[in-house]
């Protein structure tokens, strides 16, 4: 029989060996049960929140004259002067060329001869009238006599005689009738000699080369002494100078199909002119309203004051223009949306963090963030990243991603 002492030692030492075990036992399973804690993957997310977004176009556009046109003779005739030169301002009404045309004033002068001519030939037809009508009143006056001194005595009067006053008195208001038709016809004579002078007279102003519009001589095309052919009679003729008005210019660009619908008059435009190194801004004047068949574009045009010259046409400039806006837009970063497909997707982590896919509309986009404007909530978390790792249903530990403040500063500066 064993001593009891070394039967409690055997005892304690089992004892010991069993706490062991057990203590290593505890502590695989909570290794275990860390595992089972860590073993979702983490999905990076922001959460849908509401800000204003502003979508802006930058496109090339070109300085052109607001008007320019290059003038023509519309008589021929030869250059007697001319006053202008290529940059030279010229003013509204001005002058710039003479042409010397000789028949066109002999022309001139027979008009104004016919016109003095009519004029006389009334003043006589005039003579005409007021002598038949004279004339008129006294033959009338001797057949009435005749007539009422044949009436008291009668037989005092031979019948011949009475015959010979009536058939005066009907002559002579005849006479007054031709006079008084002489006499229309000559004033309607005088209203054609007078419009035949106008022509000419016309014709004649012609001969001046005039300054439509307050400008700038860009080109002159003759020198005096050459022969100019009329504008109107010869297609191939040669104009004589052409001028331009650039105290306003059209600043001209073309906006893309995609967001020509949404480019409105009005719209503020910034204008950066890189020659100068100047920006500017502007506003949408007008726009042609539909697309050019070739380019696919709409030409869009603002007006730019140039009344201290410092713009120059055919020069380039940057324009930015606000072409879409939503002031209270709910956001997401533009990485969330998957576009790849026919309707944006979305990979939601709801609230039993589980991963939903979700069908949405989207609006405005800029170059950090996207609007969607239905199947999102504000608040909702979506994944940013790594969405192709991430299958619907599946357990996920959403962790916040800093995407979300490098989206707000982005847009923060595509607005202004």
């Amino acid at each position: 029989m064993k001593p009891v002492a070394s039967v409690r030692r055997a005892d304690l030492g089992r004892l010991s060996l069993l706490c062991c075990t057990l203590t290593a036992l505890c502590g695989c399973n909570h290794a275990a049960r860390q595992s089972a804690v860590t073993i979702n993957p983490i999905a990076p997310v922001v959460s849908a929140s509401r800000a204003t977004l502003a979508n802006t176009l930058t496109v090339a556009g070109e300085f052109l004259p607001y008007q320019k046109v290059e003038l023509h003779a519309k008589v021929a005739g030869y250059i007697r002067s001319i006053h202008v030169d290529i940059g030279d301002k010229v003013k509204q009404g001005e002058v710039l060329a003479v042409l010397d045309v000789p028949e066109l004033q002999a022309q001139v002068q027979g008009a104004q001869a016919g016109v003095r001519q009519t004029r006389a030939e009334i003043l006589s037809s005039t003579s005409d009238v007021a002598r038949a009508k004279a004339n008129y009143v006294a033959l009338h006056a001797a057949a009435e006599r005749l007539q009422q001194a044949s009436d008291a005595r009668p037989g005092l009067i031979a019948q011949q005689e009475l015959d010979d006053a009536r058939a005066k008195d009907q002559a002579a208001a005849a006479q007054v009738d031709a006079a008084n038709s002489t006499l229309n016809a000559m004033q309607q004579q005088l209203g054609v000699s007078q419009a035949q002078r106008q022509q000419m007279s016309t014709m004649e102003d012609y001969s001046r080369i005039v300054a439509p519009f307050t400008g700038i001589v860009t080109w002159r095309y003759a020198d005096t002494g050459a022969l100019i052919q009329a504008g109107t009679s010869n297609a191939g003729s040669a104009p004589v100078v052409k001028i331009a008005e650039v105290s306003t210019l059209r600043l001209r660009l073309p906006v893309p199909e995609a967001v020509a619908p949404y480019v409105h008059d009005g719209d503020t435009a910034s204008i950066r002119i890189d020659a100068l190194g100047r920006t500017i801004t502007g506003k949408v004047t007008r726009s042609t309203g539909a697309l050019d068949a070739s380019t696919r574009s709409m030409q869009v045009e603002v007006d730019v004051p140039n009344a201290d010259g410092s713009l120059t046409p055919g020069m380039y400039a940057q324009v930015t223009l606000n072409v879409k806006r939503a002031g209270d837009a709910l956001v997401v970063p533009i990485q969330a949306v998957d576009t790849s497909g026919p309707q944006p997707i979305l990979l939601v982590v709801n609230a039993q963090s589980r991963v939903e896919r979700r069908a949405v509309q989207t609006g405005i986009a800029t170059a950090n963030r996207i609007e969607v404007l239905s199947g999102l909530r504000e608040g909702e978390q979506v994944i940013v990243a790594n969405q192709a790792s991430f299958q619907p249903g599946e357990l996920v530990t959403a962790k916040q991603s800093a995407m979300t403040v490098a989206g707000a500063a982005g847009d923060a500066s595509e607005g202004q």
